[in-house]
């Protein structure tokens, strides 16, 4: 991990203030071999960068990808309004986040840790990338993924992990800032734990459960509840100046909240909330100490 550190911090030290891209901000497609496995992931730089960039790493759904998630959630337009760096791993499809959780990668055990490990490296040595403000999101099977990344890696300063639960072991994380958004209606993960509705059938503890799990690894205040319309927000100030807020919508189901639809049937996103945005202020709040 040191040695990812290292990448990162030293990778593109040279020069200082905004380096700008020509021909304005683009998406590149890259492939790195982990396990004898390709994998690929998208990549997108804003026009402009500073010298030392925010990068997050945006985990698509299952039955999901890269692309679609590029496509779907808003992350490309903030990336180039606030200037910073986007990737978008494919799965494909799904991830292995714990509990032979999900799908093909679940039963084969794939390393998606290793794989996403492997890829922040590899654009810390083609973007100016700081090691101190390095962030996963992800939804529903990508946000379990956002949750492994943060049980498994001393990588990211914040995670926001949005229509999810945590599955598998998570014995002694590093503490990091949260950020947890969930529709009350939310069937496919069911915001109190009980078995979902998806093909998946996830069966993953309540979500308070894994927010005040993270309240206690952080060391957390009590949280303080405001509430606004539909929308309800506990946020807790913790030791170090890290944070975790969990965030949840009455009536908003399984969805990206202020994203897209994503195929036919699913459940439309709520128009009360902008989960990327308020993803990335929160992220922007907290680089690693």
């Amino acid at each position: 991990m040191a040695v990812l550190l290292a990448v990162l911090a030293t990778a593109y030290a040279a020069g200082s203030g905004v380096a700008a891209a020509s021909g304005g901000s683009t998406t590149t497609v890259h492939t790195i071999t982990v396990d004898g496995r390709q994998r690929s992931y998208r990549l997108h730089r804003p026009a402009s960068l500073p010298a030392k960039a925010p990068l997050v790493v945006m985990v698509h759904g299952g039955f999901g990808s890269a692309r679609q998630a590029e496509t779907s959630y808003g992350w490309d337009a903030e990336a180039d309004r606030r200037h910073f760096a986007v990737a978008y791993p494919d799965g494909p499809a799904a991830w292995n986040v714990g509990d032979g959780c999900c799908g093909r990668p679940g039963r084969e055990q794939v390393d998606d840790v290793a794989f996403i490990t492997r890829m922040i490296a590899d654009i810390g040595r083609r973007l100016p990338i700081d090691p101190r403000r390095v962030y996963a999101t992800g939804i529903s099977n990508g946000g379990m993924m956002a949750y492994r990344l943060a049980c498994d890696t001393r990588i990211f300063a914040a995670v926001g992990p949005v229509a999810t639960t945590r599955l598998g072991d998570c014995p002694a994380p590093a503490p990091l800032s949260v950020i947890h958004i969930h529709g009350l209606a939310d069937e496919n993960v069911r915001f109190d734990g009980a078995p979902g509705t998806g093909i998946a059938r996830i069966d993953g503890p309540p979500v308070p459960e894994v927010v005040a799990g993270w309240r206690a690894v952080d060391r957390c205040g009590r949280p303080t509840v405001t509430t606004s319309g539909p929308v309800t927000t506990e946020s807790a100030r913790c030791a170090r100046g890290r944070a975790v807020t969990l965030i949840t919508i009455e009536g908003a189901g399984h969805q990206w909240p202020g994203g897209q639809v994503v195929r036919d049937r699913a459940d439309p996103p709520s128009k009360a909330l902008d989960a990327t945005a308020v993803i990335w202020d929160f992220f922007a709040a907290h680089a690693k100490r």
